[in-house]
């Protein structure tokens, strides 16, 4: 159960209570710019977020029965979701900013088929709409950077 709750709360951020979701959202946008994993091969960084993806369920699923259903404590979909929001986009800070931003409002907001997610079962619907999130800001700013309109790419 410690391991579960440590993935879960990715490494307690999810304590915070309010506004946890947008501290993990950020400290996951930082540690990519930070780590530079724009660089890394697409394969990799496509299979690293598919395997957080799915530890990030088992450990929604897991403590679960404990905090109830899509605790405020559970922050490793906001980590997920930031990771797939960049995939694939150049490195800076620029890029990491305007995904944050994108992905939060999505996040919030949960426009788009986004809040249907939510009702998979168990850490699944924790992940999803986060998941969802993250794809779309991730196409949303993809299409913006490849049309020539971004002016740093």
């Amino acid at each position: 159960m410690v391991a579960s709750r440590i993935i879960a709360t990715v490494c307690g951020i999810g304590y915070i209570g309010r506004g946890s979701g947008t501290v993990a959202a950020a400290v996951a946008a930082a540690a990519w710019v930070a780590a530079g994993l724009h660089a890394a091969p697409l394969p990799a960084l496509i299979g690293g977020v598919a395997v957080l993806t799915a530890i990030g369920a088992w450990a929604a699923a897991r403590v679960e029965p404990a905090w109830g259903p899509d605790s405020i404590r559970v922050v490793v979909d906001e980590a997920a979701g930031m990771a797939i929001a960049l995939t694939g986009l150049p490195g800076g800070w620029a890029p990491a900013l305007a995904a944050f931003a994108l992905f939060r409002v999505l996040d919030i907001t949960k426009p788009l088929g986004i809040a249907r997610l939510e009702q998979l079962p168990g850490g699944w619907g924790v992940m999803g709409d986060d998941v969802l999130a993250g794809l779309y800001t991730n196409l949303a700013l993809q299409a913006v950077i490849r049309s020539g309109l971004w002016p740093l790419a």
